[in-house]
């Protein structure tokens, strides 16, 4: 099962006219994506919501299935859009949620449940893809058995068995690929290089402590100032890793922020640490750059006591809310990912994630991404049609970049 889902590329398309969005292209699409939809309306509880843009509006309602009304509905909840923002929206260069985080949302948070439930809707009739609904992802192994999905790998197991977890999960859990010398040699170099970052400088974050400290938690570009981590980074182990997937996965380019380094203290009361379940795709383009692969290496191991991460197992293969789980609204299995001090864990860009708030020790983690090729215009057309073809055949089992953001707490009213 193929990571990269990409299906367009930057520049491809025109500017979104909201006229001819609303009353042609949008009809179009719901109209032949109809089946994508069906089994999942009901759960969603879709509310009236009036689009306003350029001074003009148009209403989406829930009937049998999805009317658009020229103007605005008694009723419906109005969102003002800037002609931008919406083409934003509809071109997957931005969500809901990427509008929240740029402050640009122009409603309240406590709205956003609904622009998300709609947003569902958007996706799977402009992406062909169908809204999850239970059941429709299942895991198997390459015999057709049901996939233990809490299969511990070694770097020694065969690349064919990972490769095959990591399209069916979306996530993979590889022990031992450093040593604890290697790791301990790494937290020595977190120790020695914090006097160098500062609070406020751009290439650090910082947080405020129970005890009202603040504490150093992320080191950007940390390559460039310890050599060990340098040296990881040109590692034969780590360049493996890109192997895995089978879609040419790369490093990034050394004048990106190749490499972090976190410090995942106790205690935090103000700042961004611990960003609650998200994809990494949630503030928008997972149709341009998914699936990039994230990659953990443990400093110094981690547990529910001290931190560790969580995956939604198959998340990447299904169209759900790119942020935020609520109660219900899937039922794909939620894995604990505990490490040793060299493990590594690796995960798609859109599969959903979380990173537990440490209760007993602070936790020690390097993360650098694995980036997919650029992709040419035809390429992308290629994928896109070979994507709903697969679709057309099996649309309620097919599949479906890293920002940092705090995530509003919403809830399903």
């Amino acid at each position: 099962m193929p990571i990269d889902v990409r299906t367009r590329v930057d520049g491809d398309a025109a500017p979104t006219d909201p006229s001819w969005f609303f009353e042609a292209g949008l009809p179009a699409a719901l109209e032949c994506t109809r089946q994508l939809r069906a089994r999942s309306l009901g759960r969603l509880r879709l509310k009236p919501l009036a689009l306003c843009c350029g001074g003009l509006a148009w209403t989406l309602e829930q009937e049998n299935d999805v009317r658009i009304r020229a103007g605005v509905s008694p009723g419906a909840l109005r969102w003002e859009l800037d002609p931008d923002a919406l083409d934003a929206l509809v071109s997957d260069q931005t969500t809901p949620i990427g509008l929240y985080a740029s402050g640009a949302l122009g409603l309240a948070t406590s709205e956003l449940p609904s622009l998300l439930d709609w947003w569902l809707v958007l996706r799977s009739a402009l992406d062909k893809q169908p809204i999850y609904t239970p059941g429709a992802v299942t895991f198997v192994d390459r015999d057709g058995k049901p996939l233990d999905l809490h299969r511990t790998f070694l770097p020694s197991d065969d690349l064919t068995e990972m490769r095959h977890f990591l399209g069916e999960a979306g996530f993979l859990h590889i022990a031992g690929l450093f040593t604890a010398d290697e790791m301990a040699q790494i937290s020595v170099e977190m120790d020695r290089n914090q006097p160098s970052y500062s609070d406020g400088d751009k290439q650090s974050w910082c947080v405020t402590t129970a005890d009202r400290q603040r504490r150093l938690v992320r080191m950007q570009h940390f390559d460039t100032r310890s050599p060990p981590t340098a040296a990881l980074l040109a590692d034969e182990r780590l360049a493996w890793l890109a192997t895995l997937s089978g879609d040419g996965h790369q490093q990034a380019a050394e004048s990106n922020n190749r490499i972090e380094a976190l410090i995942k203290p106790l205690g935090v009361v103000e700042g961004i640490s611990d960003v609650p379940w998200h994809k990494d795709c949630s503030l928008g383009r997972c149709s341009y750059e998914c699936s990039s692969l994230t990659v953990g290496i443990s400093v110094t191991g981690a547990d529910q006591a001290s931190g560790q991460l969580r995956v939604v197992a198959g998340s990447h293969r299904a169209l759900l809310w790119p942020a935020r789980l609520v109660p219900g609204h899937h039922d794909l299995p939620e894995i604990d990912l505990p490490t040793d001090a060299g493990d590594i864990t690796l995960h798609a860009s859109c599969t959903l994630h979380m990173a537990e708030p440490p209760l007993e020790r602070e936790r020690r983690v390097l993360y650098t991404s694995l980036r997919l090729p650029d992709r040419a215009p035809e390429a992308a057309a290629a994928a896109r049609n070979r994507l709903r073809a697969v679709r057309e055949r099996a649309p309620l089992t097919v599949s479906q970049p890293p920002s940092r953001v705090t995530l509003p707490r919403i809830r399903r009213a």
